[in-house]
């Protein structure tokens, strides 16, 4: 049975709806899921999972938040082990441009992700959530 780490930081809880909806897409589908706040999360965890989803909104400008998510990012992002990985988030300005950058980032160091960066605006509605379970859906496909 796969197992699969959501990882998230969330300031207005928008994200952290997307990530609970997306553990539990995971369950759904037959597979473990595990919840983790950034900062709980670390690359001491990385062998435990065989694929990993991060979530993090747009802070700033356009950025990932740089307290808890950032760190835990940079200590990661070179250990993913070409394990299938996608990323998600909220953002309630502009036009999303953290995401492309976050995603040219994780292509840069390598990382293998299953699919394009996932984007909600503002508090997730029904269509963003069932975005959310296809993600899940297809991240377990690439495993």
């Amino acid at each position: 049975m796969a197992k699969v780490a959501v990882v998230y930081w969330s300031g207005t809880g928008n994200t952290e709806k997307m990530a609970e909806e997306f553990v539990e897409a995971v369950k759904a589908n037959g597979s473990e899921a595990e919840l983790f706040f950034a900062g709980e999360f670390s690359s001491d965890n990385i062998s435990d999972f065989d694929a990993f989803a991060f979530g993090c909104p747009a802070m700033g400008n356009e950025q990932l938040e740089d307290g808890e998510f950032e760190p835990m990012f940079e200590e990661v992002e070179d250990k993913l082990d070409n394990k299938p990985t996608v990323l998600f988030g909220s953002y309630e300005w502009n036009d999303g441009q953290w995401m492309y950058d976050w995603q040219e980032r994780a292509k840069d160091d390598g990382i293998n992700l299953a699919a394009d960066g996932l984007i909600a605006y503002d508090d997730p509605d029904e269509e963003a959530l069932e975005s959310v379970r296809n993600l899940a859906k297809t991240l377990l496909e690439k495993i």
